[in-house]
Formats: structure tokens, sequence, C-alpha cells
């Protein structure tokens, strides 16, 4: 039976579109206390389908897909930019395409506004007006009001008209900030986005006969299943070894391996990886915050996800992804002795202007991925990092990477890296890595 937080969840899930919730509300509607009303709310709010916007309320909000993760909703943008709502709050819900500067006349400026657009502009009343005619959003720049009719045009049409006290450059940048970061998050594959879900997930109960075990082994050809209690709590995993030898009779429980290793959704495909490589594993279960079972992923849906993520076009630009891509091969020596160069961008630096730690961290980790390649293709994961020594290297300098492989086996390897500038030693460490193999 579900809890009372699962229920007030599910309610919630349940409500249309743009319909504004309360704590209050909630209690009343399921007759539970407000604190559980609460904090059932603010998982909600965590899940993607409700809004708290200062001034307005918690409304429902559309759950965003992941191919459309670069657009924000107008509920976002008002959290964004620290906004007010002036009109249209019904409208708080629908998501924009683009955002239009309004820094033209007004005619150049309503042929770039179209349906579904967020309109940047000062205290232009009639571009307010003309903007939500034209199915267009309006956000107000530096701190303005606009005419009573306008928010009543706008509550009419159910699109918003936003004022913020920041400046148009400003705002401009917080939003393409916040589509920037969620083009990164984009590109990270989480275990929800691969996983096999609980209506093709075969699993077994505690109280299941060791006779059922074989009965699902010969329909299905697995050997390793999840084991759950009457609440789809997940209790162990129940593999070929541990039947083996085993009377038919006994029940599940006697024999699984109890208090399994388990990911969530949210997990990222990559640590899932990891966990599997470093405990050998070849199924987790996937469960919720309550330890309910969701899923499973396997090793080979870990493997094909990876695969998949190297074709993906690389859109939102991390500050690894910054140094990796600056860093150049200018000589190669014997294999697992290649050179490499960088120059020190002030992006790199720290408040002294000189290279910072975590920088120096990236560097060292992927010039030991670039030698280990060449031994074998796939993904680096490192165990352990000791750095001997870093000098204050200044900004513009330009480095030398001196990477050479020490050992390395099937799972690990084990690199020194030096690092010189003008000839001179400026950094040195010590890489012990996991290997995940994508083939």
């Amino acid at each position: 039976m579900a809890t009372k937080h699962e229920q007030i969840l599910q309610y919630i899930d349940g409500l249309p579109i743009g319909e504004k919730i309360s704590v209050r509300q909630i209690a009343k509607a399921l007759n539970v206390s407000e604190g559980t009303a609460y904090r059932a709310i603010k998982e909600a709010e965590n899940k993607g389908y409700v809004s708290t916007i200062e001034r307005v309320g918690t409304i429902r909000i559309e759950r965003k897909k992941k191919e459309n993760i670069e657009k924000l909703t107008y509920a976002e943008v008002v959290n964004i930019v620290d906004g007010q709502v002036l009109g249209g709050k019904g409208g708080l819900h629908k998501t924009l395409n683009k955002f239009v500067i309004g820094a033209m006349k007004l005619e150049a400026m309503m042929r770039y506004t179209e349906a579904d657009n967020l309109l940047i502009v000062g205290n232009r009343t009639q571009a307010h007006e003309l903007a939500l005619k034209a199915g267009a959003a309006v956000l107000i720049t530096g701190g303005f009001d606009t005419d009573e009719h306008v928010k009543k045009l706008a509550d009419q049409l159910e699109l918003p008209i936003i004022s913020s006290s920041y400046d148009t450059f400003t705002v401009a940048t917080m939003i393409n900030r916040a589509i920037y970061d969620q083009l990164i998050k984009k590109e990270i594959i989480l275990v929800e986005d691969v996983l096999t879900p609980l209506t093709k997930t075969y699993y077994l109960r505690t109280y299941d006969k060791v006779l059922k075990w074989h009965e699902l082994n010969q329909q299905t050809t697995h050997s390793r299943y999840p084991v759950v209690d009457q609440n789809l709590k997940v209790q162990g995993m129940v593999t070929s070894k541990d039947i083996l030898g085993r009377d038919r009779d006994i029940t599940i429980d006697k024999i699984m391996t109890k208090h399994p290793m388990t990911v969530n959704g949210k997990t990222s495909v990559a640590s899932t990886a990891h966990m599997m490589v470093w405990e050998g594993i070849e199924v987790l279960p996937v469960v919720d915050d309550a330890n309910r079972l969701e899923g499973i992923i396997s090793r080979q849906d870990v493997l094909k996800a990876l695969q998949m993520n190297q074709r993906q076009p690389q859109v939102g630009e991390t500050i690894d992804d910054i140094i990796t891509n600056q860093m150049e091969l200018v000589k190669e020596k014997e294999r697992g002795e290649d050179i490499f160069t960088l120059e020190v961008t002030p992006q790199m630096t720290n408040h002294l202007g000189t290279i910072s730690y975590g920088v120096f961290t990236t560097i060292v980790s992927d010039a030991a991925n670039r030698v280990l390649r060449g031994y074998k293709k796939g993904d680096l994961v490192v165990e352990n990092m000791t750095i001997y020594f870093l000098k204050p290297v200044q900004m513009e300098s330009r480095l030398e990477i001196h990477p050479k492989i020490l050992e390395v086996g099937r799972k690990f390897g084990k690199v020194d890296v030096e690092v010189f500038k003008d000839g001179v030693l400026v950094g040195k460490a010590m890489m012990m890595c996991q290997l995940i193999d994508r083939t």
C-alpha cells in the first residue's frame, strides 16, 4: 500500500498542467498534515513537475522530456531572473522556443517576435501589447511596470508578463547561462534514460521458491533477478550461484544475497559503469527514494549508452571540455610516452592568477587518458591520484605535459605525469586508474 507521501505525489502528478496548488489545499484534500504536504510538494519540485514562484505560489508544470531539455518554461525564467509576475499567471507552465531582445524600432521588433517567444524589452508599453497579441510573453527589464490594460490582456491570453530589476544584457546572459547549463546536463546520460522499466523487468518475491527461479530462467534465459517484498521494496539479488545445488522447495529469501547494491534513476551511467566494473556486477536494481524497484540496468545497457554518447554532438562545454580541447599532441615518442602542450588561459586560474589545483588535476587525468588509449579503447576512471608538488604557474604560460605509463593491466593502469614550463619541472603526479572497456 502506498504511503501518504506517495499518495500526495500521485495526486499532484494527476493534476492538470497550470493548476495552482498549496500546502493547505493538499493537506485538506488528502487529509494529511501540512508538514507531510510540504515535504511532498518539495519533492515534486525536485522531480520537475511543479514550480514554486515567489508572490505567485506553486503551479503544476509539464515535465520536460530529455530531448527538449534546452527549452525553459516561463516559470523557470521568473526564478532565473528574480522576476515579478505582473499578469498572465495562467501561462507560467508554457515553454518558450526562443527569446528576442527588443533593441530596435517597434515595426522591426514585431517582425522578429512570434508565438511562444519571450520578448525582452524595457518600458515600451506598445511593444508589450503587440508582443502579447503575437502570442509571445514579455520580460520587462529595469524593474519597470506596464499599463493595467496590458496586464488584463496578459491574463486573458494566459501569456506571462514579467518584470525584472536587472538590465537587458544581464537578463539575456542569465537565461543563456541556464540554457547552456541544461545543454551540459543533456550530455550526461542517466540510468533513468536507459534502464529496463519495471513492466519489462523479471523479479522474484521473497516468499517465492527456488522452483520459480528455474521457471523464469527457462522463460527468459537470464540468471540474475532482483528480489522484492510485498511492497516492491528490494530485499536482495539471486543468481545462478545462489541456486546451485539448492532444493527447489526452499524460499528465495533463504538463499538470496541480502542488501544488494542499487542505483537511483538520477545516477549517471558513467558512475554506474564504474560501480559495475569495480564490483564485478552484471545487473543492478534501479530503485526510487523509498527503495522500491523501478527496473534494472545491465552492463550491456551501460556499454550501449556510453557508445551512443560518444556519437552525440557536444553542445555545452564544461570547464573540463575547455581544458582538454586546448591540449595538443606535439611529439610522439615511444608508445605511452607522448608529449602534450597547453596554454594556461585566464579561465584556468585561481584568485592569485596562477593555475588552479582543479585544472592541474584535469590536465593530468586527461594526459593519462590519452596515453592509455594507445593500449586499450574505453573510459578511464581515476581510482587515486597523488600530486607530489605543484609550483605556481602564471596565466598565459605554455606547459609541456609528459605522461609515462608505469604499468598497465586488463582493468587498471598506473601513469606518472610530469609538467614542465620552459624546461623547468612545475608539477608532478602519479595516478592509478580503472579502465572501462566499451567493446
